[in-house]
């Protein structure tokens, strides 16, 4: 397994959906914090669960957020929030969801707004 990564900036990249597997990999990889913008379910059972990943993380040490947003459309509020974790967390960050253009949406959405983004 390796991790499909799109880095933004030094400390915060994006990946489409990832396994509770590759957890480790990102923990090794150095990030310190994982954050779901993908909703349980969105393309049925064989999807991992937020759940899965989160544990994932716990047993590697890694800071886990579960932002899940749907792909019709990000909100204010939306993007607000994904500020405030980006800021709050410690990096490096990876943020996911299907393809990675969901958080990268989001991440865009909330410098709009304001919001420092971690250079």
């Amino acid at each position: 397994m390796t991790l499909s990564l799109r880095w933004l900036t030094n400390q915060l990249a994006v990946s489409p959906q990832i396994q509770p597997e590759e957890v480790q990999e990102a923990a090794t990889a150095g990030f310190r914090s994982i954050v779901c913008n993908r909703p349980d379910m969105e393309e049925g059972p064989g999807q991992p669960s937020q759940d899965a990943i989160m544990k994932a993380a716990e047993a590697a040490g890694v800071c886990f957020a579960y932002h899940p947003v749907t792909p019709s459309g990000q909100t204010p509020e939306q993007a607000q929030k994904m500020g405030e974790l980006i800021n709050a967390l410690p990096k490096p960050i990876l943020a996911y969801c299907r393809s990675g253009n969901r958080c990268v949406s989001l991440i865009s959405f909330a410098a709009q707004l304001g919001h420092r983004i971690p250079e």
